[in-house]
């Protein structure tokens, strides 16, 4: 009995408590304030009426309670009200509480200030209309009228159904809204503020389809551009791919430094995207490959017509923090659908395309033929048998001569490597060298040539010298200076007798190595020649740091001999240069007598080129060489 009396007693206490606080709240304000607006104001009075009848009838009950009890379960009451308005204020989303008439009755502190609202807008019973004006005129509401949206706002209301909605302020901030109706005709809504996610995807969505460096396309949106392009292909029509491969970026990304060579990529993506039209597209595939898309042409001169602007575009000087940089650039070009219509098989001919630009001339464009998917196995054939090639004594030495211009008479052999292929036959360094020093079978080839070239020389009459070519991989290796004088030893070859070429390339790196390498082969007594002299970074910094005895001129300048008089002004110049110098000079890919009289003229030391002999695997020292010498 005393259990079910204490039962009543507190059943009674939480009624009078709710009742009490039901008096006390401003939800009950809304709630009168919002029924005098679906019905009359006497019946909003008399609303209030019943409830205090209620609450009074209850205190009556409640009168034998001992006070203390009473007050204990009042400010219970009281403190889980205050722990409901303190969730409902830290929720990361805004909340809001609408009756049928469109009238406020509850919202929280995130609400406000999501929309940037003023606390006397946030109160209960304030009207939608009031809130959206405001909001419209601060720059909070959606891209449309006050009146728009409060129309928009009832049609969700009369269609009684839960609504999601993702809008974006004027101020463009992106707000989603859950809309869910109550049974009176008003609503419950949440309100989230995801601008910053939506930026958060949107750079996460541009990350995985641009080049981070660059900021154009990667080659991953190609392919997705590819795909569209030779799936939705229009007859008469034709879109081209032209794969980019950037000529001594290498050379300058390490002799420079990353920064320098990041900054020269991003240089030649604006120049890219400033060749093109609006509708193609210039993407980055890595390293210094880049791509152009090149849609809706309705013939291959417009994509070769491309190809020779880019030539010349990214052949002009690039300024880098005050600092000229030039190089250029190789092109493949494949045109769909002749050449392929899937992504893969555009991608894969263009790249070969490509492949065969640079095996043999670099700063051209080649468009796709299937010829040269033959060449492509050939090169597969080769890195495939290029290990065991040296073992099996398949490579052989062929021997240029050198002659002199005052004279005839040789005085000089470069050495040339060739492979004796049992399957393809004799193959020339160009085709397998560049596999050997990617590989590194270019060390103990190297190390080969020079025992087999000075153990040829030692046979010729004095003082008639064998050239060497070296590779940047052979001196990176640290142990040149110890093979060459290992090979002068075992050969009996006097040390005068032996002549190193390297390439501008190799001396671009300018390195502490590089020096003291060239130093020391010096000391042996060899002499040092830089070849292909003009072609890329020619600078006097070179001739004055490095031991250089000879500067070859690149064929390139000889061969206009007669014809540009810029040609025959550059030969003389450098010419002059190396006399001012005390080296000498050879011009090499020397053809024709014309040729030959217009460097005896400008004072050009020593020739080398077919007008005196090819690469012979026997040479004949003692045979005389035609070349003109001059009455003087």
């Amino acid at each position: 009995m005393a259990g079910s009396a204490l039962s009543a007693i507190a059943a009674r206490t939480t009624l009078a408590a709710i009742a009490l606080a039901l008096l006390a709240s401003p939800g009950l304000y809304a709630l009168v304030r919002g029924a005098g607006h679906r019905t009359s104001a006497a019946e909003g009075m008399l609303l209030v009426a019943v409830i205090l009848g209620l609450a009074l009838l209850i205190w009556g009950e409640l009168r034998l309670v001992p006070s203390r009890a009473l007050n204990h379960f009042i400010a219970a009451a009281h403190d889980q009200a205050t722990r409901f308005e303190t969730a409902l204020d830290n929720l990361t989303q805004g909340v809001c509480f609408f009756d049928g008439a469109q009238r406020l009755l509850m919202a929280n502190r995130r609400y406000a200030e999501i929309y940037d609202l003023p606390a006397d807008l946030v109160v209960p019973g304030t009207t939608l209309g009031a809130i959206i004006t405001y909001r419209h005129q601060h720059g909070t509401s959606p891209g449309m009228a006050p009146g728009a949206y409060l129309a928009w706002r009832r049609r969700l209301s009369l269609t009684n159904q839960p609504s999601d909605t993702e809008v974006t302020t004027a101020a463009g901030r992106i707000i989603t809204i859950h809309h869910r109706p109550t049974l009176d005709g008003g609503w419950v809504s949440t309100h989230e503020d995801v601008t910053e996610r939506r930026r958060a995807q949107a750079r996460i969505a541009h990350l995985a389809c641009h080049d981070m460096l660059t900021g154009l396309p990667n080659g991953a949106q190609l392919r997705q551009h590819l795909n569209e392009v030779t799936t939705n292909a229009v007859a008469g029509r034709m879109s081209a791919l032209l794969i980019l491969d950037l000529d001594r970026f290498k050379s300058v990304n390490d002799s420079l430094g990353h920064l320098v060579g990041d900054a020269l990529l991003r240089a030649v993506a604006d120049r890219l995207r400033a060749a093109v039209r609006e509708q193609d597209l210039v993407a980055r595939l890595g390293g210094d490959e880049f791509a152009i898309l090149q849609t809706d042409i309705d013939d291959e001169a417009k994509a070769t017509a491309l190809a020779r602007r880019i030539i010349d575009i990214i052949a002009a000087p690039f300024d880098l923090a005050g600092q000229q940089l030039s190089i250029g650039t190789s092109i493949g070009i494949v045109l769909c659908p002749r050449h392929g219509t899937r992504p893969e098989e555009v991608l894969s001919n263009a790249g070969m395309a490509l492949y065969d630009v640079k095996t043999q001339d670099r700063g051209r464009f080649q468009l796709f033929c299937p010829a040269m998917e033959e060449r492509l196995h050939l090169r597969r054939s080769i890195e495939a048998d290029l290990a065991t090639a040296l073992v099996a004594r398949q490579f052989v030495l062929f021997f240029q001569p050198v002659v002199s211009a005052a004279t005839g008479n040789v005085i000089t052999f470069e050495a040339l490597v060739r492979w004796q292929h049992p399957e393809h036959g004799l193959i020339p360094p160009d085709m397998f060298i560049p596999v050997a020093e990617a590989t590194g079978v270019i060390v103990p080839l190297g190390e080969w040539i020079l025992y087999a070239a000075c153990a040829e020389a030692a046979r010729w009459p004095s003082p008639i010298r064998v050239a060497v070519n070296l590779s940047a991989v052979q001196v990176a290796n640290g142990q040149l200076v110890e093979v060459v004088s290992g090979a002068l030893r075992a050969t009996g070859l006097a040390p005068h007798r032996l002549e190193l070429e390297i390439t501008e390339t190799m001396v671009l790196a300018d390195t502490e190595a590089v020096h003291l390498t060239l130093a020391a082969l010096r000391e042996l007594g060899v002499h040092i020649s830089l070849d292909d002299f003009g072609t890329g970074y020619s600078s006097l910094s070179y001739l004055r740091k490095l031991p250089f005895d000879r500067i070859k001129i690149d064929r390139s300048f000889i061969r206009d001999l007669g014809e540009e008089r810029e040609s025959t002004a550059i030969v003389g110049a450098i010419v002059g240069l190396a006399r001012t110098l005390g080296l000498t000079v050879t011009a090499e890919g020397v053809e024709t007598e014309d040729q030959s009289r217009i460097l005896t003229e400008l004072g050009c030391t020593d020739m080398q080129g077919y007008h005196f002999g090819r690469p012979e695997p026997n040479p004949q020292p003692a045979r005389p060489r035609q070349i003109f010498v001059s009455a003087a």
